[in-house]
């Protein structure tokens, strides 16, 4: 039988284990700092503990790893790693380095749920959620994971569909006796899944990237099935009920789809539904994936809808595209590497 984790617990949930095995209370703090801050490979390593507490922890627990399977290398510098997961799925991460920042983008589920018709990891249908060690196990089995600046949960599945194992990882990010990244490194992106978004919000400080894509109902449904459920104008409603202009930002991400969100009228909307909210709005070309109908406007449209945008008071920027030579959008190196296992 397998043995259970210890990477990915919270302190209360180290005080478990602890308390579980007639440990002395400060034992959670110490396997915490043998955990996150130095990062070892086995319960033997944890030396501050007695032969007797290791050899107890041994016998239920193990520390917990999994190394990447794969790995493609971009000509910009891109990475995008494939992990195996517990249950026998695969995830992908990908490593993003920009002059002085490093970014990860991590995956919170092996496939998704919720359908998005410009996605890639919605093909594969919903696998699994993700534990909070195999969500964070993509940062500690990260070869460049000293270099990493930043961190968002953009990465396959839906963050707020697995929330209780995301705002552990959060938790274990943050916290002092974790890795204590300020929540101003770490970005979180949605759909818009509430109630848990308003749990996000009041649980944590991280930053807020809600997916958009279409302002208007009708459209916004016809490609994200999800605003059927959660209504975009909710979730803006709800968000307007935070402060965004201090620590914490929230920005909207817009793939840009020729033909079906780049008009004069989705400018429009767009000023409608989030003016007055402090907010930016990312613009991403859409990296075509196999069989899709949609494709990118030119440059010149694309860099046209920002201007039009910025004009009439939205803060809009163009994301820079990367990783476009190994297909690094999300979905498209596991599709295939759980193709093979089947």
């Amino acid at each position: 039988m397998a043995r259970e984790w210890l990477y990915g617990k919270t302190l209360d949930e180290l005080s478990g284990v602890a308390a579980g095995l007639g440990l002395p209370r400060f034992a959670a703090r110490q396997l915490a700092h043998w955990l996150y801050r130095r990062q070892v490979g086995s319960i033997d390593a944890m030396t501050n503990l007695s032969l007797r507490a290791r050899e107890a922890l041994a016998a239920r627990y193990e520390v917990g790893s999994i190394a990447p399977a794969d790995v493609a290398v971009s000509t910009d510098g891109t990475k995008k790693y494939l992990f195996p997961t517990l249950s026998g799925g695969y995830i992908e991460s990908a490593f993003i380095p920009d002059g002085d920042r490093a970014t990860l983008c991590v995956s919170s589920q092996a496939g998704c749920k919720m359908g998005c018709k410009f996605c890639m990891t919605a093909r594969q249908g919903f696998q699994h959620q993700l534990s909070a060690g195999e969500i964070l196990n993509q940062v500690r089995s990260l070869p460049e994971r000293d270099a990493l600046t930043n961190l968002v949960y953009m990465g396959m599945g839906e963050p707020l569909d697995n929330v209780d194992n995301v705002l552990r990882s959060l938790e274990v990010l943050t916290a002092d006796w974790g890795y204590a990244w300020s929540p101003t490194r770490i970005t979180l992106s949605t759909i818009g899944v509430l109630p848990a978004l308003r749990r996000f919000l009041d649980e944590s400080r991280v930053h807020l990237a809600v997916s958009l894509h279409n302002p208007f109902a009708a459209g916004r449904a016809e490609i994200m099935p999800v605003q059927k459920i959660y209504p975009l104008a909710d979730v803006v409603a709800l968000l307007r009920t935070y402060d965004f202009t201090h620590q914490r930002r929230v920005s909207f991400e817009y793939i840009v789809l020729e033909g079906i969100n780049d008009t004069p009228a989705h400018v429009r909307e767009l000023c409608r539904l989030l003016g007055g909210l402090p907010c930016r709005i990312n613009l991403i070309r859409f990296h075509r994936i196999p069989g899709s109908p949609y494709a990118s406007p030119p440059d010149d449209r694309v860099v046209a809808f920002r201007d039009a945008l910025t004009r009439r008071g939205l803060m809009t920027t163009i994301r820079a595209s990367r990783g476009e030579d190994i297909q690094a959008a999300c979905g498209l190196l596991s599709t295939r590497a759980h193709t093979k296992s089947e």
